[in-house]
């Protein structure tokens, strides 16, 4: 299923919904692309809701990783929220629970994120 997202700015945080597969395709460096954006306007934190995400893959993962350091090394920091049992067992896999922050469900990472 091809990638689609979209952005919207809350606050001092960008939210950003993505659907589909993240296999890091063309959609990659856009998505990285949103984080440089929201630098520049001064966001320092993004919710990335992966509720609608089926299938990352390992270029997928290093689309997440590239966006979080982008904005841990501008004071910032990134987050995962809502992901499925299939998502939340790759992150554990790949240890990727240890280096994000991960909520159960948008409302708690809005809640969270302040």
């Amino acid at each position: 299923m091809k990638l689609s997202y979209n952005s919207q700015r809350e606050g001092d945080s960008i939210i950003l919904s993505i659907k589909g597969d993240l296999i890091g395709d063309e959609a990659g460096p856009r998505l990285v692309e949103i984080i440089s954006d929201a630098l520049q306007s001064k966001i320092k934190n993004c919710i990335i809701d992966l509720q609608e995400v089926r299938y990352i893959s390992s270029s997928g993962i290093g689309v997440l990783i590239t966006m979080l350091t982008k904005m841990r090394n501008a004071g910032g920091d990134v987050y995962l929220a809502s992901p499925s049992e299939h998502v939340k067992k790759l992150l554990i896999i790949t240890k990727l629970n240890n280096i994000f922050t991960v909520y159960e469900s948008l409302d708690e990472a809005k809640e969270k994120v302040k």
